[in-house]
């Protein structure tokens, strides 16, 4: 669908303007299908991103300050989707052992079952909506993060 159609307007003050606004509008609508997508998972996509830097350290734990500086959406609340994982028993905490005041957080059995199930939905969606091949989607890579800087 073209931005246009979608926000109903075509007044942009230029293509870099535009841009912008394409960009974001994406980014929102890419996240509205991907959270609809892993509701039957009962977890967000907060909650999945907190899952997926888990993984990552598998079958390490990391502290809470480390999961804070890799999760994709900066103003996300940590200690609050962590407190949402524990009570769904995809994640354990524990405190430290070289510093008291740390909190360790680590995957759960359950923990990577339900990161597996959601990682499949989401590459399976990724593959029917993003409608790009490979090259596509290295150019398109290339170009945000030429954004970024």
């Amino acid at each position: 669908m073209k931005l246009e159609e979608a926000i109903r307007s075509n007044r942009f003050d230029s293509e870099t303007h535009k841009a912008t606004i394409n960009i974001l509008y994406t980014a929102y609508w890419l996240k509205n299908n991907l959270s609809n997508a892993l509701k039957p998972e009962d977890i967000t996509m907060e909650q999945y991103n907190v899952l997926r830097i888990l993984k990552g350290k598998h079958p390490e734990a990391l502290c809470v300050k480390d999961i804070g500086s890799r999760i994709i959406e900066k103003s996300s609340n940590v200690p609050r989707i962590i407190d949402r994982l524990v009570i769904k028993k995809l994640v354990k905490r524990a405190p430290s052992e070289e510093d008291k005041r740390e909190t360790l957080v680590g995957l759960t059995e359950k923990g990577l079952g339900v990161l597996a199930k959601a990682t499949g939905i989401i590459e399976q969606l990724s593959q029917e909506h993003t409608g790009i091949d490979e090259a596509e989607a290295r150019a398109l890579n290339g170009l945000l993060e030429k954004l970024r800087g």
